[in-house]
Order: structure tokens, then sequence, then C-alpha cells
């Protein structure tokens, strides 16, 4: 597939089709692709717990329990995903990166930082596995826990507590499902949120 046709293509499908897994070969190689994100100092500061089977029965178990009405009716067909991506940011591996002789800095002082790259790093990962994902003919979320049940799902698969979650990846066979209704907002367009030169200045 083009690489326009794969940017063009992507979307955010929220429901499966439960009986047709992941091929194991797909799989690593939506992996193997967001590990080629850029990151800053080439710090790779990002981990991906992958869930399926009972793995993945684990994880919603936790996460679609005891929480509002409104999420579990949401993640319904996310639910049958037959693959969960955890993606998590190790800060640590900036700070320590940075502390190193070539980059010239002697402490860990995260306020060096303009913007947290362990994050930044990870997102741009998240999405590299996201275009895999349609290369290969899937589909696939990227979705959120609820905050407060987030230390029970760390706590579940042995994540490390100093490691920051980003984000969920459900991947799959896309079933039939109903476009989100956010999409009536319309895309902005680059006249609209493009400034050149100048703040302000949308005319090329």
């Amino acid at each position: 597939m083009e690489f326009s046709e794969v940017v063009r293509r992507r979307r955010m499908v929220r429901d499966y089709d439960p009986s047709r897994p992941v091929p194991a070969g797909i799989r690593e190689r939506i992996l193997a692709n967001g590990l080629r994100g850029p990151s800053a100092g080439f710090s790779q500061g990002w981990e991906f717990l992958v869930l399926e089977g009972a793995d993945r029965d684990r994880y919603w178990a936790i996460t679609a329990a005891d929480v509002d009405e409104k999420y579990v009716r949401w993640v319904t067909g996310l639910r049958r995903a037959p693959l969960l991506v955890l993606a998590f940011a190790d800060k640590a591996a900036y700070l320590d990166r940075y502390a190193e002789a070539d980059k010239g800095r002697t402490d860990r002082d995260e306020s060096r930082w303009a913007a947290p790259y362990w994050f930044v790093d990870t997102g741009m990962a998240s999405l590299l596995m996201l275009q895999t994902v349609v290369d290969e003919g899937l589909g696939a979320c990227f979705f959120g826990v609820p905050s407060a049940l987030l230390p029970a799902v760390k706590a579940e698969f042995g994540v490390p507590e100093e490691l920051e979650f980003v984000g969920v990846l459900s991947i799959g066979y896309p079933a039939p499902d109903r476009r989100s209704p956010s999409l009536r907002r319309g895309r902005r367009s680059t006249g609209e949120v493009v400034h050149r030169g100048q703040w302000g200045r949308h005319a090329g």
C-alpha cells in the first residue's frame, strides 16, 4: 500500500472479528516497526506489554469492571480485539541518557526538558504501529485506561512503578462498527492550524 494511502485510511477501529487472531508474523512486524520511531538521544525509553488470549482477559477483568456504564458500553467492541499492546514511557532512560558525557550535561535535572520527550517518542512509536496495522489490512484503536484502575493494571502484570502509562492499542481484523460521532466536528485544515513565518499568518 502506498504511504499516502496508509495515512488516509488510518482511523480508530472500535469493533473486531473475535474469530480471527492476529497472525504471529503480522504481530511481530507491528511491534518491530514501532521501534523504528525517533527518540531523543536515541534513548528509546519505551516499553510495550503485549496481551493475547487469557492475558487479554485479565486486562479487561480489571478495566471493564466497576467503572461507569458509559465506559463499559464504549469498550464493548474493543473487548473483541484479539491483541492488545500497552505502551509505557521510561522517563529515567532519558534523564540518564542526557547525563552521559556526549550530551554535555552533568545532572538529571528534568527542568532542562522543554517537553517530556519520553511521552512524545512513545506516542510516535505507537503511531508507527497504527500505520503498520493499516498497511497489513487490519484495524486498531489507541485509547486510555481509567486512571483510578491503572495501579491495578500495573500490579496485575508486574509493570514497574516508575514506568508511565501512555495508552493501549487494540488490534485485530475490523468488524462493521459505528463511526465516532466526534468526526462530525470535521478535520481542521492546514489553513487553520499552520502558521507561516509569524503566529496568525496562515496564507502561503
